[in-house]
């Protein structure tokens, strides 16, 4: 794993001891004697993780953290603060500020780099989603740094999972300000609880009877339905090997005992607020790939996800030796529609079209807006005579029922002619048999409309 790591502190020793570490595991390291200087390599270079030194004269750590985190260039940028301050309070303080984790000087090898790569793992996801998100269009920073004040728009909703009672009643206590507690103890019902809910944020208390806190949190991880939800292990003071593998393994953060309530919430409140930016980010993404694929107005596919799809399943129908029917429809007179009605009401009929073709259709075939007026359905492993059956359901469906207006207009009598085309030897391409159903049509239009008419074999 490569990534590129700055180091901020202004004590030369210092600098020079976090780089050789980190340039030993092949990360690359730039370094900033200064708060001023962190800031602004920041702004002009790819940073994958800061080490930021609290104690700096000028501008000290809390208040680099702070301005990184109100940029939106910067503010997914992990922050680990390198520090020799060791209080409660501190770390409340810099959690607050936007910091990721803390570690005390002197600093544990292994903690070091099991937590920067924990941290690189992250920031990589983050980064993918975002530069999909913003492919497309810009929206969702603005709500994360609405986020930064420690407020949260709804409440967390959090699975705890300790074997002991009081304590699952002093963290409970601790989070109510901020989130809503399911707490369970035993950690086979918690994996199937957070598979079945939707939770913000997994706590694993270290303190499970006969069981291995880190199995609980392998299969948190390996499971589809909650694989992206953040996890913070309590553990014991010292149990370094604990922690070290609890980062290889993915969990997010992790909090020492004896417990600190405010640090036990600022935690708690980076991890949700950070679940909830990547998962805006997947949702925008699922949209755009819904956008790209769906026509708009009428909600059936499109025709590029028609041009994909179609090919696919030619090629099986090949392989396979399977029949596979194709059917444009046309509805009739439709420019008069808009000519006398207006586009929206043309708008309205479409709507109201698209909707017949998807009551008539079987869930198996495809139904796609070609275009205008032209819709086209795909219907795999269905020979020409049912297929036509089909069609002259949905023809019959398009004469028999008038389409109403919201405008109030007298509802519109339409028709509705199709022409259907069969795989058969001697079509080799999908776009071949897109012409055939294309003549078929033509020919249906040519011969009176209101009609369903195959291609020639």
């Amino acid at each position: 794993m490569t990534a590129r790591i700055l180091v901020v502190d202004d004590i030369p020793a210092n600098v020079k001891l976090l780089e050789a570490r980190l340039m030993a595991e092949y990360f690359d390291v730039l370094t900033a004697s200064n708060g001023r200087d962190a800031l602004d390599i920041c702004d002009r270079t790819q940073v994958d993780v800061i080490l930021l030194d609290i104690m700096m004269p000028d501008m000290d750590g809390f208040e680099v953290c702070e301005r990184l985190k109100s940029n939106p260039r910067t503010a997914d940028i992990p922050v680990v603060m390198v520090t020799a301050l060791d209080q409660p309070s501190d770390r409340v303080r810099g959690l607050k500020a936007g910091a990721d984790d803390f570690l005390t000087k002197p600093v544990n090898d292994l903690q070091l780099i099991s937590r920067v790569k924990s941290l690189v793992r992250l920031k990589t996801l983050t980064d993918e989603l975002r530069i999909r998100h913003y492919s497309t269009r810009q929206a969702g920073i603005d709500d994360m740094l609405r986020l930064q004040d420690g407020r949260l728009e709804e409440q967390a909703q959090v699975l705890l999972v300790d074997s002991r009672g009081a304590s699952q009643e002093r963290i409970i206590k601790a989070l109510k300000p901020i989130a809503e507690v399911s707490a369970m103890s035993d950690p086979q019902a918690a994996v199937f609880e957070a598979a079945e809910n939707g939770f913000d944020l997994v706590i694993v208390n270290c303190n499970l009877d006969d069981y291995d806190p880190l199995r609980l949190c392998s299969q948190i991880r390996s499971l589809e339905r909650t694989r992206f939800i953040p996890i913070l292990l309590i553990t014991e003071q010292g149990d370094e090997q604990m922690i070290i593998r609890a980062l290889d393994l993915g969990v997010n953060d992790y909090i020492v005992r004896p417990l600190d309530p405010n640090e036990l919430v600022a935690r708690a409140l980076t991890q949700v607020r950070r679940k909830r930016y990547n998962d805006r980010l997947r949702h925008s993404v699922r949209q755009t790939i819904e956008l790209a694929v769906t026509d708009g107005l009428t909600g059936l596919h499109n025709r590029r996800y028609l041009d994909t799809h179609l090919r696919t399943l030619f090629a099986r129908a090949k392989v396979r030796g399977r029949p596979l029917t194709i059917c444009i429809t046309d509805i009739d007179r439709f420019k008069q529609v808009n000519d006398v009605y207006g586009h929206d009401a043309g708008d309205e009929v479409l709507k109201e079209f698209a909707g017949r073709i998807r009551s008539t259709v079987r869930g198996a075939d495809l139904a796609c807006r070609f275009g205008g007026e032209e819709f086209v359905v795909v219907m795999p492993d269905t020979p020409a005579e049912v297929a036509a059956t089909v069609a002259e359901r949905l023809r019959g469906m398009i004469e028999a029922r008038p389409f109403q207006l919201r405008s109030g207009e007298t509802p519109l009598m339409l028709t509705a002619s199709m022409g259907i085309a069969t795989l058969v030897p001697g079509v080799d391409t999908p776009e071949q048999l897109l012409k055939q159903a294309d003549r078929a049509l033509y020919e249906a239009k040519n011969s009176g409309r209101n009609r369903v008419v195959a291609a020639a074999a």
